[in-house]
């Protein structure tokens, strides 16, 4: 594979840019042909913006791949580590303009996400929950993005899916923490700060919320009864990652990764029912 092919990592690139279709799906439904060239250029701006921020964690994290992942562009030489920060912001500056040429909502969104990735790679990647806060944040913002490109009105009413995105996705980060919390010596994680119990008690709390919010778009927004039994299943899993995850935090993280897929699932049944 090209260098720079490996440090885009475009198979990710590829699957967050699908979060656009998803996102149109929970809005629009089957009528998404009259916004096709829209939705392209959105998908455009999660590829590039991701490449962006995957060029720029190469870029920050060099010395440590030079034992941790050797063959990665730049510990392995193929790259320059200079040439790497270029490209990375040259598919910064790529997302921007398709953003820019969806309407202001999308390249102000697309700015702030950039800003975003670019502090947690530079500065807050190694600083625990802030980090985990940001990361959660950017999943939160793939919803708003991808809900801009039809109007603020559309943002409205994604917005309750940004939020369990958010929770979700950080109560995950926490649970990670908590199973990584022996072999993570330069990061001041939350577990680290409180304890395990205590950072497992913060990580059910975002779990419960992630669930209580799953009925709102059934009671507030006219969503089927198919997505309520289906956002149900993502709920339950959910409950029993946040449990499981004081016992085992591996088992915890992995399980409510699978309800995250499961509640991704049920947006889009939602969306076409």
């Amino acid at each position: 594979m090209n260098a720079y092919l490996k440090l885009m990592r475009p198979i990710n690139c590829a699957m967050a840019s699908i979060a656009i279709v998803m996102v149109a799906i929970i809005l629009k439904g089957y009528a998404l042909g009259d916004y096709w060239l829209q939705i392209l250029f959105g998908m455009l701006v999660l590829f590039f913006a991701v490449a962006g921020g995957n060029a720029l964690n190469d870029y920050y994290d060099r010395e440590v791949d030079l034992i941790n992942h050797p063959e990665r562009p730049i510990p392995s030489g193929k790259i320059k580590a200079k040439n790497a920060l270029i490209f990375g912001i040259s598919m910064f500056l790529l997302a921007l303009i398709f953003s820019a040429l969806i309407n202001w909502l999308t390249l102000i969104i697309a700015i702030v996400a950039e800003i975003a990735m670019y502090a947690y790679e530079s500065n807050l990647k190694n600083k625990g929950l802030s980090g985990n806060v940001t990361i959660s944040i950017l999943v939160g913002l793939i919803f708003i993005f991808g809900a801009a490109i039809f109007g603020i009105d559309a943002i409205l009413r994604i917005t309750i899916f940004a939020l369990m995105a958010f929770a979700s996705n950080l109560g995950r980060e926490i649970v990670k923490d908590i199973e990584d919390m022996e072999g993570d010596i330069n990061r001041v994680t939350l577990p680290k700060k409180v304890g395990k119990k205590e950072a497992g008690i913060i990580a059910l709390i975002f779990f419960i919320l992630a669930v209580a919010f799953s009925p709102l778009p059934y009671i507030c927004m006219g969503f089927s009864i198919y997505y309520l039994s289906t956002v149900l299943i993502s709920d339950a899993i959910f409950i029993y990652a946040a449990l499981i995850q004081f016992k085992s935090p591996k088992k915890g993280q992995k399980y409510a990764k699978a309800a995250m897929i499961m509640g991704l699932i049920a947006y889009m049944v939602g969306g076409l029912t």
